[in-house]
């Protein structure tokens, strides 16, 4: 159950990215390795590119569980930071333009 907590959110993302990259593995191997005729057909160039597909789509699945794992990002003020000058300079030219429009 602690790896379960580990991995946080997306369980769902994950579980499909691992089972596409496994199936899309066994696949491309079996492509690779066996040889598979039927009929006097070889159908290995089939089985690969049908693994590859399952790897690409994986990627779909780990960006997901990925991006669903990113939490929200903290200000400086929240660390404790102090502002710098630029920080300063850009807010005081920003209202400066600010109220210059309303002047207006």
């Amino acid at each position: 159950m602690a790896l379960c907590d580990r991995l946080s959110h997306c369980k769902l993302a994950l579980a499909f990215a691992v089972l596409m990259d496994l199936l899309g593995g066994t696949i491309l191997l079996v492509g690779v390795f066996a040889h598979l005729e039927i009929k006097g057909r070889d159908y290995g160039d089939l089985l690969v590119y049908t693994g590859a597909l399952f790897v690409v789509m994986s990627l779909a699945g780990w960006v997901l569980w990925y991006s669903g794992n990113i939490e929200g990002l903290t200000s400086r003020k929240e660390l404790g930071h102090i502002s710098s000058a630029v920080e300063r300079l850009a807010r005081n030219l920003s209202r400066k333009i600010q109220t210059y429009r309303t002047q207006r």
